[in-house]
């Protein structure tokens, strides 16, 4: 198997097969080797520096009703909120007092948050912080949505394919929606020129190592400058409320994978994985994360943004404790980079250096 892990290293690309017995592997000799060769990629590429993003949760309300989603629209149970505009300015601007240069923007699909509206947020946050990075989290639009979002002022976009097998996905999601669409989403997205960022849950119900290796060969192919995962975690008011939360132990090989497949990716630590563990955003980086996203959002609003049970939203996790996060990634020898952290701006002062 570390005859496949260096292959994996020296080529970006493993056969379906290769994937699939490393995936299936338990031994841990090897999967502490495949951490070890993906920290190493991740030192050689950005140092020991890891990027914080700003997350601005603007709104609970959403259209849809994905199966495992806290915040799915048949959640009786949610206090739902909307962030108005002068709020997620204020925390745009507590966030650049703080240091952040990049603004996350995350939020269901709330139909009331129009597209002029979101264009005007997006223009008025350009405006005021002409040196940060815009990114979006707000799920499917239209072309011409994530075209004039573009043109206003947003630089990259999140949005997860969750999973890439068609049976799988209908087992997750209502049947409104569909993975061509997701999947053409992207491809939009991809040639208006954003970063784009996706990935999956690791351990959602009825998935398998073959859907895994499913979603790695795609993300393979459409190279995303972000590669998002993490462990599954349920949450009690939705049809998948009694199910196993996913292994945190696959989610720390698969971020390894990735940084393996893809050296130059923005990979974070998430939530989810520090929501199951409490050093789950130091194993991730040790595995080869280098992105963490504090929370920028009023705090009388975390906690209704759950879209799992119990999710991490103070301490380390919020942007107040910053100092907090400093000393748990100086405990493992890394520090927090304050700058934007952008794919393209990464690689100018790699290509700068040589």
């Amino acid at each position: 198997m570390r005859i496949v892990i260096d292959r994996l290293r020296d080529k970006q690309t493993l056969s379906v097969e290769e994937y699939r017995e490393l995936l299936a592997c338990t031994d841990a000799e090897v999967t502490n080797y495949l951490h070890d060769e993906a920290r190493k990629v991740t030192l050689s590429r950005f140092g020991n520096r890891i990027y914080i993003r700003g997350l601005i949760e603007i709104s609970n309300c959403c259209r849809n009703n994905c199966l495992y989603c806290g915040i799915r629209k048949g959640n009786v149970n949610v206090e739902r909120y909307r962030l108005s505009k002068s709020i997620i300015l204020d925390c745009c601007a507590k966030g650049y007092a703080l240091g952040f240069r990049t603004f996350v923007l995350q939020g269901g699909e709330d139909v009331a948050e129009t597209d002029d509206w979101v264009e005007d947020i997006i223009a008025s946050i350009r405006a005021a912080y002409p040196d940060c990075a815009i990114t979006l989290s707000l799920g499917e639009k239209t072309r011409d949505a994530y075209l004039r979002f573009y043109r206003a002022g947003a630089n990259r976009y999140l949005l997860r394919h969750e999973t890439f097998d068609a049976l799988h996905y209908r087992c997750i999601h209502p049947k409104e929606m569909s993975i061509e669409n997701r999947l053409q989403c992207l491809q939009w997205l991809k040639e208006i020129g954003y970063q784009i960022g996706t990935g999956m849950m690791i351990g959602s119900p009825h998935q398998t190592i073959d859907h895994l290796v499913q979603d790695i060969k795609y993300i393979e192919r459409l190279h995303p400058q972000m590669i998002g995962i993490g462990p599954f975690v349920p949450h009690r008011d939705t049809p998948f409320g009694n199910e196993q939360p996913g292994s945190v132990e696959m989610t720390l090989k698969l971020l390894s994978v990735f940084r393996l497949m893809n050296p130059d990716a923005l990979i974070p630590a998430t939530t989810a994985l520090a929501t199951l563990d409490k050093k789950g955003r130091e194993h991730g980086i040790l595995a080869g994360a280098n992105v963490v996203m504090p929370n920028l959002s009023p705090r009388a609003d975390r906690k209704k943004y759950e879209l799992y049970n119990d999710k991490a939203f103070l301490k380390a996790e919020a942007a107040e404790g910053l100092s907090m996060l400093r000393k748990q990634l100086a405990a493992i020898g890394y520090e927090v980079a304050v700058d934007r952290g952008d794919y393209q701006h990464i690689n100018n002062r790699q290509t700068k250096s040589v």
